[in-house]
């Protein structure tokens, strides 16, 4: 049948079949939900994997309150022999 959305396919290797027969037993008999086996199995792993965005939000947020409150750690010499080394450079 003809769709304008990508289409899988997987191969019942003796893992994936022993995992699915576990499931048919279970459904005894009913046809099985592929689609939502996918979007089930795709939010487990999402749960799994590390959280990058929250920490890069958290981390985030640590710097404005530094920012706001004007207290990041900067060493000013060191800033200003860098600034002055610079522009001899050029």
């Amino acid at each position: 049948m003809p769709t304008a959305h990508p289409r899988h396919t997987i191969t019942e290797t003796p893992l994936v079949r022993q995992a699915l027969d576990t499931l048919r037993a279970r459904l005894a008999g009913e046809r099985i939900d592929f689609a939502e086996l996918v979007v089930l199995g795709a939010g487990v792993k999402v749960r799994q994997l590390p959280d990058h965005a929250a920490a890069a939000h958290e981390a985030a947020r640590r710097l404005a309150v530094l920012v706001k409150d004007r207290s990041i750690p900067v060493d000013v010499e060191a800033a200003a022999e860098v600034k002055h080394r610079g522009l001899i450079a050029d």
